[in-house]
């Protein structure tokens, strides 16, 4: 679970965003039901870089049919495609633009109805000696308090004083934001403490024909914009087994969970929601941990490292372990079924979350998250964020 924490350098491409799932402890199914016997297979891998513009993008399933594919690039606009005659097979339309960030989402139903969902990130070729700047959150989002603003470089900034002066980040009502490099291919900003509710952010980008390195030029000259929902913060108590979740500063409602084993401890500290996926797949080999587990249909899953770090339902463990033990490989798991149901303890927690609300996560065991591993730059006291604070912005 805790390896490959530094995995943003070369894949950082793709606009914030998922490389790895992890975690998550395997006791054997219960009467939940099996998982669905539909095999995606998606092409380009998730993370992969420098994806050609035409031939590259394929679905297909095996055991089952395909109910929804959906393409969307960093602007949030569909690209459209065509699904085979016996809907096993899904091709896009249009060729795809270059140096561009791309989500392909693909839902699957075996012959008992059971889905099988699968989501990839990738990005596409860059015009030669050219650099692009993928952003998250995305333009137009409502995000929760704990969002930063995260740039992720298609190659190394070298004239980082250049690339500084050609990116601002602005708010009303105005506070102070500072930018912080991870490394010499992210760049993020936050203010001092959470966004206020309601805050609107403007991120500007006028890196057009700006020399981020020898020879390398950048080419967008854009502007994108989100907004600051209600202040919702999960606190997680791993000595207690519980979650507290405040909205607002008001309490909604304390919950059961299960953390990570003391072989496997979930990290502790400020952690923020990056994604959320109504399902996904977790597989051990992608996290470092060989055959331990593999399963396709994890429900109500949200993410809070890129090393694999998850809050998600869980439907295979016996229901006595949330609120009495930790037992996962590191993720925090709450009661739920293997439909999706939505009115489990994981299934309420996924409707009421947003990308970017907070998870605190306090205990007696285990490390403290990386600031760089996922979006949990909080981690960084306020005088380190700002040393060498040229990218600061108002």
């Amino acid at each position: 679970m805790h390896a490959a924490v530094r995995r943003w350098a070369r894949r950082a491409a793709v606009a914030g965003l998922v490389l790895l799932t992890g975690c998550s402890g395997v006791f054997g199914w219960d009467d939940a039901g099996p998982p669905s016997r539909a095999r995606l297979t998606i092409g380009p891998a998730d993370g992969a870089q420098d994806v050609a513009l035409d031939g590259a993008v394929k679905v297909t399933v095996a055991q089952g049919r395909l109910l929804d594919v959906r393409l969307t690039d960093d602007k949030g606009a569909r690209v459209p495609g065509t699904l085979s005659d016996d809907a096993t097979g899904w091709t896009p339309d249009a060729r795809l633009t270059g140096a561009t960030a791309y989500s392909l989402d693909a839902t699957a139903e075996d012959a008992d109805g059971l889905r099988a969902v699968q989501r990839v990130r990738f990005a596409t070729v860059p015009p030669d000696r050219t650099v692009v700047a993928f952003f998250t959150p995305e333009d137009g989002s409502t995000v929760g308090v704990g969002m930063p603003v995260s740039l992720r470089f298609s190659r190394p900034v070298e004239n980082r004083s250049a690339v500084e002066r050609a990116v601002s980040v602005t708010a009303e009502p105005p506070q102070e934001i500072a930018g912080h490099w991870f490394g010499d291919q992210r760049l993020d900003f936050r203010p001092h403490a959470f966004w206020p509710p309601g805050t609107r952010v403007t991120l500007g980008l006028r890196l057009k024909d700006v020399e981020a390195a020898p020879g390398y030029l950048g080419t967008q000259n854009k502007d994108v914009h989100f907004t600051v929902g209600r202040a919702l913060i999960a606190t997680v108590d791993l000595d207690r087994h519980t979650m507290t979740v405040r909205q607002d500063g008001r309490l909604l409602r304390t919950l059961e969970v299960s953390g990570g084993s003391p072989e496997h401890s979930t990290y502790l500290g400020t952690m923020v929601v990056s994604e959320r996926f109504e399902v996904t797949r977790m597989n051990s080999q992608t996290v470092g941990l060989g055959d331990e587990y593999d399963i396709k249909d994890v429900p109500h899953a949200l993410r809070l490292t890129t090393s694999g770090t998850f809050v998600h339902g869980n439907y295979w463990t016996d229901r006595g372990v949330f609120g009495a033990a930790n037992t996962s490989h590191g993720c925090i798991g709450l009661a739920d079924t293997s439909d999706g149901d939505a009115g489990t303890p994981a299934g309420w927690l996924y409707q009421h979350t947003l990308v970017g609300d907070v998870v605190e996560v306090r205990g007696s065991h285990g490390d403290r998250v990386s600031p760089d591993n996922g979006l949990n730059g909080w981690n960084l006291p306020w005088s380190q964020w700002t040393v060498g604070r040229s990218a600061a912005v108002h």
